[in-house]
C-alpha cells in the first residue's frame, strides 16, 4: 500500500507546495505534510479508476484489483476471485481517502490555515468524482465533441492534478486574490496541456517508459482529446472506420494501428501538440502578473514544462 501510494510522479503534491511557497511563507515541515496528504487522495482515484476501466496495468504492475483477485486465488477463498478484488480495492480506495483527510487535518498547519484550505480540497475531491461520472456516461458508440472532451479532461483530471493543489497550498499561505488569480489560470492551462500529454501517451507511449501497454488508450475505447480531434479532422472514409472501429468490443493489434495512423494522418498529433504548447506558453505569461519570489516563479515555470514535455 506504501509502495503504491508513494510510486508516483508527486505533480499534485509538488503543487500544493509550490502554492505554499507562492505566499512567502517559507519553507515548512507542516505544509510539506499536507502536500504530501495529496498522494493518497491520488492514490484512492486510480485504485477506483482502473476498477472502473478494468485496467489490467498501473505503474508497470498489475493493477490493484487484479493483485488482490490473484491473493485470493493463492489463499483458496472460496467465491469469485475477480469480485473480491474488485470489492478488496473499492475498500482500499476508501481507507486511503479517509487516510488523506486525517493526514492533512493532522498535518500542523494551523488551524487558520486548513479554515482556508478546506473549500478548495471539498472542491478538488467533488471535481475529481464528477468528472469520473461524466466519463463513465459517456458513450463508446458515440463520439463527444471536442469541447464535451476538454470539459470532462478539465474537471477530472486538469483542475484535479494542477489548479486545485496550486490553490490549496496558496489558500493555506493566506495568498491574496491577485496571486489565487493568477495561479487558478495558470493551473487550468497547465492542467489541459498535462492531460493533452496523457492522452498522447496513452496512444503513442513506449511501455517502458509509461509502464502501459502502447494504444491503450484505443484497446479501452476511451473518448480522449486525441479521438475527438481525429474525429473532426480526418476525411469522410476514416471518420467513418474509426466509428466503426469504437463499436467493436475488442479492438485487436490492427485496430490499434489504424487509430493510431488516423490521428497522424488526419493532423489530430499534430494539433494536440500545438494546444499543448500554446496553453504552457500563455500559463508561462501570466506569471508576470503575480508578485512572486524569482525562485518559486522559476520552479513554476518549470514544472509547466516537465508536466508536458514527458514521457511517462
Amino acid at each position: 500500500m506504501i509502495d503504491f501510494a508513494s510510486g508516483g510522479k508527486c505533480v499534485r503534491s509538488v503543487f500544493v507546495y509550490l502554492g505554499w511557497l507562492c505566499g512567502g511563507v517559507g519553507e515548512s515541515e507542516p505544509a510539506l505534510r499536507a502536500a504530501a496528504s495529496v498522494e493518497l487522495l491520488h492514490a484512492f482515484a486510480l485504485v477506483q479508476d482502473d476498477v472502473m476501466d478494468e485496467s489490467r496495468v498501473r505503474r508497470g504492475r498489475q493493477s490493484t484489483h487484479l493483485r488482490l483477485a490473484a491473493w485470493h486465488t493463492e489463499q483458496g477463498l472460496s467465491g469469485s476471485a475477480a469480485r473480491f478484488g474488485e470489492s478488496a480495492a473499492i475498500l482500499l480506495a476508501d481507507l486511503y481517502l479517509v487516510w488523506a483527510e486525517r493526514m492533512l487535518r493532522e498535518s500542523g498547519v494551523g488551524t487558520a490555515a486548513l479554515d482556508r484550505a478546506w473549500p478548495r480540497y471539498d472542491a478538488m475531491r467533488s471535481e475529481l468524482a464528477v468528472g469520473q461520472l461524466a466519463d463513465l456516461s459517456n458513450d463508446a458508440n458515440r463520439f463527444p465533441s471536442l469541447t464535451a472532451v476538454m470539459d470532462i479532461a478539465r474537471r477530472k483530471s486538469g483542475n484535479y492534478t494542477v489548479r486545485r493543489p496550486l490553490e490549496l497550498g496558496a489558500a493555506m499561505a493566506d495568498c491574496d486574490d491577485t496571486v489565487m488569480d493568477v495561479l487558478g489560470a495558470y493551473g487550468v492551462l497547465v492542467g489541459e496541456a498535462f492531460q493533452l500529454r496523457d492522452d498522447l501517451l496513452g496512444v503513442f507511449g513506449d511501455p517502458s517508459t509509461t509502464g502501459k501497454p502502447s494504444g491503450d488508450d484505443v484497446r479501452e475505447r476511451k473518448a480522449t482529446t486525441l479521438i475527438a480531434l481525429a474525429d473532426q479532422l480526418a476525411g469522410p472514409s476514416d471518420r467513418a472506420r474509426l466509428r466503426d472501429l469504437w463499436r467493436e468490443e475488442l479492438i485487436d493489434e490492427q485496430g490499434v494501428a489504424f487509430a493510431q495512423a488516423v490521428i497522424v494522418d488526419s493532423g489530430a498529433r499534430q494539433c494536440a501538440e500545438r494546444m499543448i504548447r500554446d496553453r504552457v506558453e500563455h500559463a508561462r505569461g501570466l506569471l508576470d502578473r503575480a508578485d512572486l519570489e524569482s525562485s518559486v516563479a522559476d520552479a513554476l515555470h518549470r514544472m509547466a514544462l516537465l508536466c508536458t514535455d514527458r514521457t511517462s
